[in-house]
């Protein structure tokens, strides 16, 4: 039930995806079901097309704007220079390629202030707030008053695997608690330089990392509830990776993460089997050019956690696995969106009041 004498909130909670980007604009006064929800390709997909079109035309290009996701974008830059065209960009999109500079201009591109003349800017970002606010204006939606944003931030690492560093970060996580609430900051560490740029974006924002932000969505399903006290394993389907976690109260236990693509249902159910069991190595995963597996040495003491929930867009790659598959508020897409705007609600010390809460 909603506290009547809350704040009246509107929070624009955006999930992006290697596939799309998930978009619910939640609104305290308004019956959930009514939300306006979007789902769009993912801003890879769309810059990647947009750099396709001045490839086949031949055009000299400026990449401007703030880092972003890569994926397609770097493959289309790729492509783009392949075919002898000219690519310049400023500093902060040209981190999109890699975080050591040096490595970017290798490629081929130039690192400029401004955009030369003749060459068309493409601007890069995880959210374009200008599209965005225009929609919502031209379907007479009232503007929201608050953000929250997911992305896969690798973080910064110049020299080390991104795959390696990442994985850093979830073992400190887990060191320093691996408390639910740590996953969504406010004001994000320095390293993970994908969402500072989110930041920059949208100012004030409520930040977590896409995966996380589905494992938090997929508790509020009520069969997850039901079982948060005893423990489960969580796991977030993505198009371009596998998440999973332990998840015992406001607590988790592991976290295991791969790229969806390399995956069978086979080989997830094996993984799967086995981080539940708490013996999956972290370099077998790493091997077999998936991110790491780290689990908590006390999970022995607790283990297994026998209920599995499964969510997100690739979920069919667990079809033969034992679980419930969760669909928040009866809408699998936005598992993320109301993931954040959870998270939101608890950071904010607002959660008691509204109807989205663990």
């Amino acid at each position: 039930m909603i506290n009547p004498q809350a704040p009246h909130l509107r929070i624009l909670a955006i999930d992006v995806g290697g596939g799309t980007q998930d978009i619910l604009l939640w609104d305290s006064a308004q019956s959930l079901e009514n939300a306006v929800k979007l789902i769009l390709p993912a801003p890879t997909q769309i810059i990647a097309r947009r750099l396709q079109r001045l490839t086949a035309a031949r055009a000299e290009i400026c990449l401007t704007g703030r880092l972003m996701g890569g994926g397609p974008v770097n493959k289309a830059i790729k492509r783009h220079l392949s075919a002898g065209l000219k690519v310049y960009a400023q500093t902060g999109p040209a981190l999109t390629l890699g975080d050591n500079l040096d490595r970017v201009k290798e490629l081929g591109i130039e690192l400029v202030d401004q955009p030369p003349e003749g060459a068309i800017p493409v601007v890069l970002g995880d959210v374009d707030l200008s599209a965005l606010n225009r929609v919502l204006d031209d379907f007479e939606v009232s503007p929201p008053n608050q953000y929250a944003l997911a992305v896969q931030d690798h973080g910064f690492s110049p020299q080390l695997s991104n795959r390696r560093f990442r994985f850093q970060h979830w073992q400190a996580f887990l060191r320093q608690g691996g408390r639910l609430l740590d996953l969504a900051y406010s004001s994000p560490p320095s390293y993970l330089t994908r969402m500072a740029a989110g930041l920059e974006i949208l100012p004030g924002a409520i930040l977590m990392d896409t995966c996380t932000a589905g494992i938090r969505g997929a508790l509020l399903d009520p069969e997850a509830q039901a079982h948060q006290d005893t423990g489960l394993v969580v796991v977030n389907i993505g198009n371009a990776h596998t998440f999973a976690a332990l998840v015992q109260k406001d607590r988790l236990w592991g976290l295991y993460e791969h790229h969806t693509r390399l995956l069978t249902p086979a080989k997830l159910a094996d993984h799967l089997s086995r981080f539940q069991a708490g013996t999956l190595s972290d370099e077998e995963i790493y091997q077999d050019q998936g991110h790491g597996c780290t689990i908590d040495p006390d999970y022995a003491a607790v283990a297994p956690f026998r209920f599995t929930v499964i969510t997100g867009p690739q979920r069919r790659l667990a079809q033969s696995f034992p679980a419930h598959f969760a669909a928040p508020f009866g809408d699998l897409m936005l598992t993320g969106c109301f993931g954040l705007v959870a998270a939101y609600l608890e950071l904010s010390g607002l959660h008691h009041n509204y109807g989205i809460s663990r």
